[in-house]
């Protein structure tokens, strides 16, 4: 390099040199590699949300308002991160969430980096795939109940067939929220690509022609709406649980008075959601919602969250709070878009690394040690002058 007219410019014998690849050190850095790769249609599919996006904003935000208080001169030569969900040992309590559309690379890189993955109902690898690639991998599967209740007892009988271990049931879903970028994209599956839990003729037929009709809106929505079943209550909990023994996650929960129903008609655990801000806008982020369902529950069951999770600190402040454990869904997807599945496998492992980090430096040892004196709302100690 010489310098020339107060800028730095390559001698010509270096002019053959590649540009240096971007360090990534951090999921922001992974989402910004995976935007410049993923096409526009699906690249806005993945990364928008309902409405004006408050929430889908809020969802990570919300966590900066949450300070750790940190304990010090503790052993920290050693750091256990390791926990258990629904009775399965997982080595770090950061899993991953249902996406739709994702491919065999997701349960690869879980099964690789020993955690849970959970496969969406309109996923485009099967059920029957997914456990075959990672037979030594424990996986969720998630569950809409659609109008063909025959069509939901398939998927869930596929599902025990396979070896799932819990069925994740999206209760906030009786169709899909208001997403303006899917509609100014008509957003259509790619044509390599199909839902692939819908085998038969006929479910693939219905479906494909739901998906392929020319219309100035979203072809998932018209799916999703046309499908998807706005009648069921909290009582057709009592129907599925009627059909499987596996035990069933009630996604989608941001109140206490649902954190209570979900309880009473026998959900095993509660995953606090807000579907990524993809469905209501407006509503709380998840991390807010946390506390309200942690305290309704009172330890009657475990309490997960997901939306808005990109760092170690927030995965400890959410296990603060109460939750079991966390989710991730576009940290992984991006990650994939990146790199595959090394690219998923890197997500999961900064995120590990990170949370190892700040359970570390802040005085915790062992899952366990992390509480709610670990956390104070941003700006509580200037309150008091």
């Amino acid at each position: 390099m010489k310098l020339e007219n107060g800028k730095f410019s390559q001698n010509q014998t270096c002019s053959n040199t590649k540009p240096q690849e971007k360090v990534i050190v951090n999921i922001a850095d992974i989402e910004q590699e995976a935007f410049r790769r993923i096409p526009r249609n699906a690249l806005d599919y993945y990364r928008s949300g309902a409405g004006d996006e408050i929430t889908l904003r809020e969802n990570c935000e919300a966590f900066n308002r949450i300070r750790i208080r940190p304990r010090f001169l503790r052993d920290m030569s050693t750091r256990h991160l390791e926990t258990t969900v629904l009775g399965i040992e997982v080595k770090c309590p950061i899993l991953v969430a249902p996406t739709a559309m994702q491919r065999m690379a997701s349960p690869m890189a879980c099964e690789a980096e020993g955690t849970i993955m959970t496969l969406s109902t309109i996923a485009t690898s099967s059920l029957e795939e997914v456990a075959h690639a990672t037979p030594n991998s424990p996986k969720f599967f998630q569950l809409y109940i659609y109008r063909d209740r025959n069509l939901t007892l398939k998927l869930v009988r596929r599902a025990e067939s396979a070896g799932y271990r819990a069925l994740v049931l999206t209760v906030d879903t009786p169709f899909f929220g208001q997403r303006y970028a899917d509609d100014r994209n008509r957003f259509r599956l790619d044509p390599h690509l199909k839902l692939a839990n819908f085998d038969s003729v006929e479910e693939s037929t219905s479906i494909n022609k739901v998906l392929d009709k020319k219309e100035a809106t979203s072809g998932l929505s018209v799916y999703a709406n046309s499908l998807f079943d706005p009648s069921i209550t909290w009582k057709d909990i009592g129907w599925l649980k009627s059909i499987t023994n596996l035990p069933i996650v009630a996604k989608g929960v941001l109140t206490r008075e649902d954190a209570l129903l979900a309880l009473e008609h026998g959900c095993s655990a509660i995953l606090v959601s807000n579907h990524g801000g993809r469905q209501l806008d407006s509503v709380p982020a998840t991390i807010e919602a946390l506390l309200e369902v942690i305290q309704a529950v009172d330890g009657r069951c475990e309490v997960y969250l997901d939306s808005g999770v990109r760092r170690g600190t927030d995965v400890f402040k959410a296990l603060a709070l109460g939750a079991r454990a966390v989710f991730i869904g576009r940290p992984m997807i991006y990650g994939l878009a990146w790199n595959g599945l090394e690219g998923g496998r890197k997500v999961l492992q900064i995120l590990r690394r990170e949370f190892d980090q700040c359970m570390g430096l802040a005085g915790c040892a062992k899952i366990s040690d992390i509480n709610r004196s670990m956390i104070m709302p941003a700006g509580y100690l200037l309150s008091k002058l």
